[in-house]
């Protein structure tokens, strides 16, 4: 599945899809333009559009499939796979607008947290149960010592 096959989704399921709506798909590939036209490094040509290298990102970051998987859907090679992936992170991570505020900003801000969620629930572990007969007892007087001889 390209970005020429998503593009022309409905952007609830572009978002469904993709993980992000389509103006921040727009954002994202603008971005990525603006990094590889400062980049200017003259060589092969991608295996991948830049939309389809960012679409690829976004289903790993997504769906959690391995690069293995990925690289079978997309047609291309695992490390071509790892590559993109670093590269796209490596660009998004430099432009700082997709970043989220930091701690410090969250602590300061006038926001107040209506509800706390905590997954505190209790989940039984099987242990052996404690029973005479089933533990031999050995005595003293049958177990050596490292002195005698």
């Amino acid at each position: 599945m390209t970005y020429a096959d998503v593009k022309d989704l409905k952007p609830t399921d572009f978002k469904r899809c993709c993980g992000v709506k389509p103006q921040t798909f727009v954002a994202m590939l603008e971005i990525l333009q603006q990094h590889e036209q400062q980049k200017m490094k003259p060589g092969r040509a991608a295996a991948l559009s830049l939309a389809d290298q960012l679409l690829l990102t976004l289903q790993y970051w997504r769906e959690y499939r391995t690069y293995f998987h990925l690289s079978l859907s997309w047609g291309v090679s695992e490390a071509t796979v790892c590559r993109t992936v670093k590269r796209v992170e490596q660009a998004l991570i430099k432009a700082q607008c997709f970043h989220l505020p930091g701690k410090k900003k969250l602590r300061t801000a006038d926001h107040q947290f209506a509800v706390v969620v905590v997954d505190a629930s209790e989940m039984p572990v099987e242990r052996p149960q404690k029973n005479s007969g089933a533990v031999t007892a050995a005595r003293k007087s049958g177990t050596r010592s490292k002195h005698s001889s």
